[in-house]
């Protein structure tokens, strides 16, 4: 009997490690990948993180490098797998969770290898879970080479011709710039792009978050409200210049499709030869055969991460209790108040 099960090794994961660690319990953390970092190591080539190197580090250990320069996924790779091995969290890899049941108190947690069981389960999975793919993608004739962001490592991967990049988030920002230096390429996007300065005044614009407090408003506050509102926005300008010279044609939102032509919101059409759906994720969470754990519009419940299944955690949820609670700098926040909760602070 463990006293603490995490299912999921990446950022969230070994953020509850950490705390764990120092607190004595008997704890085990749990995942299906092959190595620590498998899910950064697995995104497309060129990725940047658009938060600084000084907001992009995990409790106790900061990210080497210029604090306001903006790391790679390689980096990140490296720094997830000396974390780990500086704080000898234990963690079995190639383990997939089958499924987690509740019994009077303690969880069985089942995976492909063998069955365990806890008295607490942390569930870090994150929203980067199950790519999500709009149902019009079965309605594309067979020819059209169709990748969702998760997918996409570089441009080897697209077929000759065109290119149409779905969704106005920052992975498919940094797609559809990259690919337009050597094809045409299209971005559809649901609302007009908002765009904010990686750096001002040689400074990274999460330095200035900080110290207007931004980074700190909860979800709950008014000013946590008035930025949930306003969606997440794309961080630098390579966007915003790439559609001013045309490099990028802005489309609007997909509505519709059959064969090779894809239809958009303002009644435009548009034949492809590639799509790049960097339309998320969805965090299925059918394996927890545990009642009470959704509300009706199926939204995981719980308050700062705390579930009302006595025992069972939640980390890495986007607004969790702040902006960066999905992210590296934010989860470690979250990771230190889920312990002091599980052991009665």
């Amino acid at each position: 009997m463990y006293d603490t099960i995490v299912i999921g090794a990446g950022q969230a994961g070994i953020s509850i490690g950490y705390y764990l660690k120092q607190t004595g319990q008997k704890f085990l953390i749990l995942d299906k990948s092959h190595e620590v970092g498998e899910s950064w190591k697995d995104r497309y080539d060129s990725l940047v993180l658009f938060t600084s190197r000084m907001y992009s580090s995990l409790p106790g250990m900061h990210l080497e490098g210029e604090k306001h320069g903006f790391p790679s996924k390689n980096e990140i790779v490296a720094y997830l797998k000396k974390y780990v091995e500086k704080f000898e969290i234990p963690i079995q890899l190639r383990t997939e969770v089958i499924s987690v049941l509740k019994s009077k108190n303690h969880f069985l947690i089942k995976t492909n290898k063998e069955e365990y069981q806890a008295k607490n389960l942390v569930i870090a999975t994150g929203p980067f879970h199950t790519p999500h793919i709009p149902s019009i993608s079965k309605d594309l004739a067979s020819n059209i080479n169709q990748l969702h962001s998760s997918q996409y490592m570089n441009s080897k991967q697209l077929v000759d011709g065109n290119v149409l990049v779905v969704g106005g988030g920052n992975s498919g920002a940094q797609i559809a710039v990259e690919l337009s230096k050597e094809r045409v390429t299209y971005l559809a996007c649901s609302n007009k792009p908002v765009y904010f300065p990686l750096m001002i005044g040689k400074r990274s614009i999460f330095w200035w978050f900080d110290k207007l407090r931004v980074l700190h408003a909860s979800h709950t506050s008014i000013l946590g409200k008035f930025i949930q509102k306003l969606g997440d926005p794309i961080f630098g300008f390579e966007l915003k210049h790439a559609i001013k010279q045309r490099e990028v044609i802005l489309k609007t939102r997909v509505i519709g499709g059959k064969q090779n032509e894809i239809v958009f919101n303002d009644s435009s059409s548009l034949e492809v030869n590639n799509i790049i759906w960097a339309t998320g994720f969805r965090n299925p969470l059918s394996w927890i055969k545990i009642k009470g754990i959704l509300d009706k519009e199926n939204r995981i419940i719980h308050h700062r991460g705390v579930s009302p299944i006595e025992g069972l955690y939640f980390i890495g949820l986007p607004w969790q209790h702040r902006r960066g609670s999905a992210l590296l700098q934010g989860v470690g926040n979250d990771a230190e108040y889920i312990v002091k909760q599980m052991n009665g602070e």
